[in-house]
Order: structure tokens, then sequence, then C-alpha cells
């Protein structure tokens, strides 16, 4: 049964929440959870309090009770509006999944620094969407490619929607590991590892050496390097899980022996580099790069913003302008590294990287005017989406 897009009613206002970006930067200075949910008590509406209270829950590492507390602050409500001071130039609805904060596009992270209205609208599995919402100028379809259902349900109502709309759901869930590996490994300039989604069971033939990680697993988690048999039944007995993706590992090192790896964000097809981490072990991460420990690994990323459009972006325009033709959203990220013989090695495609502005400017003095050009990227492309809607593109 398909959904029945809820009637406009400029009159409704939801209930007001701190939000994810708010409640993120608290945790990033140091606060702990006990102040965070104070900050949060003296709300009037029990389910905002309840929602920013699950975010909190997550931000200090509290899936299990996050989880509890957002299920119940989604039976309660399902819109909500982000708490701002500032004069909103465009209203933006976002149609979100319920979960943590890896399932929808961290939109407040970046609309915080703009002057727009951002009210939420969650899509609650097995429930009727409410039957108003806000006006709004562009409704932006949020929730990422790890939930599939949420993605099916919103592909119809993209189509539909009485407003522009930016992300459609339909290209979202295509961006699947190994869905992503097996395009990029065929256009210009780029590769990616061929990427097998495999049981347990069918891990025996694995050839070596190769990279495993389960099912549903961010940032690294469960993610190794394994060079043989023994090593795999090793990695079996301390990781649990009945599906994993398996992949051929590629030594991706630069001529001075680091691995570098390079976020980098689209906005309406303009690349923006958002980080870059160089690591002497193969697996890099911003925050396991050591990157806060050493000037010269930060005067590396600040040389590569500096320089990036006139460098990297040039040096790899064909390939990026093949990678975001093919992934065809608004707004969406890539990691990837430059391989020796000039290819654009593609690791991942999302839209749920968190793009902020939370790094302390006395140690990384270049990061917010590199944020800032993101952000106001972002926050241009919405205004013209506001403006002036285009015909949705063919799904290829």
């Amino acid at each position: 049964m398909l959904d029945v897009v809820p009637r406009i009613d400029p009159s409704l206002t939801p209930p007001l929440v701190l939000g994810s970006a708010a409640l993120a930067r608290r945790a990033f200075a140091g606060v702990g959870l006990g102040d965070l949910l104070n900050g949060i008590a003296g709300q009037a509406d029990a389910a905002a309090m309840l929602l920013d209270a699950s975010a909190a829950h997550r931000l200090c590492f509290r899936p299990d009770q996050a989880q509890a507390m957002q299920d119940e602050a989604l039976a309660r409500a399902q819109l909500f509006r982000v708490a701002s001071s500032r004069v909103p130039a465009v209203r933006v609805l976002a149609l979100a999944a319920p979960g943590d904060l890896m399932v929808n596009t961290p939109l407040d992270f970046i609309t915080e620094q703009l002057d727009v209205r951002l009210d939420l609208l969650f899509v609650r599995p097995g429930a009727a969407l409410p039957e108003a919402m806000p006006d709004h100028d562009v409704a932006f379809f949020a929730a990422s490619e790890s939930d599939p259902a949420a993605l099916r349900r919103l592909a119809p109502l993209f189509r539909t929607w009485p407003r522009p709309v930016l992300n459609d759901p339909a290209r979202v869930a295509r961006l699947t590991r190994d869905g992503v590996a097996r395009a990029i490994a065929g256009l210009p300039g780029c590769t990616a590892p061929a990427i097998s989604p495999l049981p347990r069971t069918a891990l025996g033939g694995l050839a070596y050496p190769c990279l495993l990680r389960p099912f549903g697993s961010h940032a690294g988690q469960d993610l190794a390097k394994l060079n043989g048999p023994d090593e795999l039944a090793a990695y079996l007995a301390a990781v649990p899980g009945a599906q994993f993706y398996a992949c051929p590992f590629i030594d991706y090192r630069s001529p001075d022996g680091l691995f570098r790896k390079y976020r980098i964000a689209f906005v309406a097809g303009v690349p923006f580099l958002c980080h870059m981490a160089a690591s002497s072990h193969w697996m890099v991460h911003y925050l396991n790069a050591g990157m806060a420990d050493s000037a010269g690994k930060r005067a590396m990323e600040a040389a590569e913003m500096d320089g990036f459009d006139a460098g990297f972006a040039r040096r790899h325009d064909a390939a990026l302008a093949a990678v975001d033709d093919w992934i065809g959203l608004d707004y969406h990220q890539i990691d990837c590294a430059e391989l020796p013989d000039g290819r654009l090695l593609v690791f991942e495609a999302d839209v749920a990287a968190i793009i902020h502005t939370m790094d302390p400017p006395d140690l990384y003095p270049y990061k917010l005017p590199a944020m800032r050009r993101v952000i106001d990227a972002f926050g241009a492309m919405l205004c013209r989406r506001a403006a002036a809607d285009r015909p949705l593109p063919a799904l290829v």
C-alpha cells in the first residue's frame, strides 16, 4: 500500500529539539551524559525530550538505551523542528528513518551554520505518515543505504512530493558496498576492489591477502586484513555474523610509504575535500591516523585542502565526474585514494558522512574555511532548488 502524502498545514509547528549536531558539539567538547541530559530536561514536549535524550545516549555509546528512547519518542510524534535562532531563508523538511546517527544524512550539522529551518519527518516502519506536515521550500530525502526498507517506501514519495526534492531514494539504494564497487570499477580513471557478499559458510575459498568485514560494519569496525587460512579461523572465532563482505587487498601506499585516504563531498556535482588522513597503517580513519598528534600530517592536509581544486580535483577530474554522474545524487560523499598509476581508488560512497565544524581551530586553522565552502555550497543548492525544480534524471 502506497503512503498518502501529508497535506501541508502552514500553521503546524512541530515540537523543538536541540538536535544531534548541537548535542554532538557539546559531547565533542567533553560534556558527559549527565550534563547533556540536564540540558535536555527542561524541554516542554515529552517526545522532543526523548528524541534528544536518545541522541545523547548514542553520542555516549549507549545504543540500547538510545534506541529504546527513540522508539518511545517516535511513538508519540513523527515531526520535530531543530531549534535555531536564525531567521530562515529556506525551509527544509527532511524525511528520515529511525535508527542511529549513520542511518540518515546528518543535515543539522550543515544547516546549523545556515539560515535554514530544518524540520524532521520520521518514517516509522508499519506506521502511516502523519496527516499533515509543515509547509517547506525543499524536501530532502535523508535515509541512507543502510535502511533498504525505508528507501523502498520513500522512492514513490520522492516522485509525487508537492515541493522540490533532493536525493532520490532509488539512487541512494544503489550505494551498497558491492554495488558501488562493481559500478566504479568500470568507470574511466577509476578502480575499486571487487567486493563479494558471502555467507560465513563460503569463506573457505578466499584468495589472500584480502579484507573481510561483516555486513553492517562502519568506521572500520571488525574490518581485518587476512593473510591466510589461520588468520581467517582466528577472525571468525572472534567476530560474529552470518554475512560478510570480502575483497582483495590493494596496496595504495604513496611513494613516502604513507597510506592517504580522502573524503570528498559532492554538492550539486561539485567536489569538495572534507579531510585527508595519512597513516602508516592501511586502515585509515581520521581518528586513528594520529592527525591531532602530528603537525607534519596536518600540514599535509592543509596543503591538500588549499590546493585541492588545482591539484587532486584536476588530476582526477574525469574520474570524479564519472563517479558523481553514476551516483546521480544532489549530495553525497566518497572515501578514496590515489594509486601510484594515477587511478582513483574508491572505497565507498555514502550519504551519511558527517560534515562538521567541530575541529578545534587552534589545531586545525585550515579546516573551518574548507568546511565553510562545503556548507555554503549546500546552502546555495537549497536556495536554487527552492526557487526552481529541475527534471528528475533517469535511473541508469
